[in-house]
This record gives C-alpha cells, structure tokens and sequence, in this order.
C-alpha cells in the first residue's frame, strides 16, 4: 500500500482543514495517509494573543521521517508570497537527506491559504515545487481535470499549482466545498500517481 505523509502548518486552522480534505482524497485512492504538523516557532504567549489554534490534534513531524514514505504532500499558508517560516524551517533540517538522495523519485505536491484572492498563492506553491524538485520529488500539481478551478459563479481557490483557499484578511472564510475538491481530488491524484510509480 501507497504511504502518504500529509504534512502542513496551520496557524488559524485553514490549512488543516484542506489538508484533512487532501488526506481524504488519497485514502479514497486506496492510500495509507499520515497527517502530520511542523513545529510551531512562534512563542507561545505571541501565539495565544494572536488567536492561534494550539490544540491541534496532529502529532508533530520530524524531518528524519520523510523518507519512510512514498509521497509528501505539502500545506502551508503563504507569508509573503512564500511558504511559512515553520514550513522553510522543517525543510531546512533535511540537508541529510538531500545528501543521500533519499527522497529522490518520491512524489511532491504542495496546496496553500492566502488571506485575500491575489495574496500569493501561485508563488507560494512555486516557491515550495523549488524545494521539493531540490530533493530530487516529481512535482504533482492540481490539473485542470478538476473543473471546479475554472468556475466563475464564486470567488474561489485552485491553480494548477496545486489546491487553494482564501481565509480573508481577519480569517473568518473558511474553504468553500469548491477549495475542499480541489483538495481531496488533488490527494486523490497524488496518490495515484504514487501508485504507479512504486508499482
């Protein structure tokens, strides 16, 4: 069976909420899925003032682990047209693995949250296929096989890049069901695509 690491930060929750829909996608492709968070860099105090979501009830990951699966899909929400510090902090830690070449042939994807509609999605997901080709992943994205990327009755997330919500400036719009099939068909076909390369 295909093992997949669902692997995300989530300061607000938005994030994790896609990536339990990624997850449930690639475990309706017939996958093992773990969902995983990266540690939390911000001090606690700063955390829980700025409303934080704390108690996520995801184990942390350890970068030593990636190589223990078949493919690694990515969550992060963009700072700055980028992925996160916790996120770039995680992958900074996994030089040993560049070395060795032990995530090479793996599968890549990536999905994110921006707070407006033009806050950096694509860039944010570029930016992170960067680190995974780096590792030596083939970068699966989101194709457009998942029509509800071309919908024009609703703002909405999704880009070929890979699967996206948009939270608002204050966070209060959580994923559309449109954002949340995006993601679940995105699991679903990196799962997939897992399955036949390890075949």
């Amino acid at each position: 069976m295909t093992k997949i690491l669902v692997l995300y930060y989530s300061s607000w929750g938005h994030v994790m909420k896609m990536a339990e829909a990624v997850a449930e996608g690639a475990s309706g492709a017939g996958a093992d899925v773990t969902i995983k968070r990266v540690a939390e860099l911000v001090p606690k105090d700063v955390a829980e003032k700025s409303g934080y979501l704390l108690d996520q009830p995801y184990p942390e990951a350890e970068p030593g682990e990636l190589a223990q699966y078949d493919a690694v899909i990515v969550g992060t929400p963009t700072r700055f047209g980028n992925m996160c510090a916790q996120m770039k902090n995680f992958w900074d830690q996994t030089g040993a693995h560049w070395a060795s070449g032990a995530l090479a042939g793996k599968v890549g994807s990536a999905f994110t949250s921006t707070g407006s509609q033009h806050g950096g999605q694509e860039t944010t997901l570029t930016s992170t296929h960067s680190v995974l080709l780096h590792q030596g992943f083939v970068v699966v994205g989101l194709p457009y096989t998942f029509t509800g990327q071309t919908r024009l009755d609703e703002i909405t997330g999704g880009s070929p890049y890979g699967a996206t919500t948009i939270s608002g400036g204050d966070g209060a719009r959580w994923p559309s069901e449109n954002e949340l099939d995006g993601a679940r068909f995105q699991g679903r076909h990196v799962a997939e695509i897992a399955a036949k390369l390890a075949a």
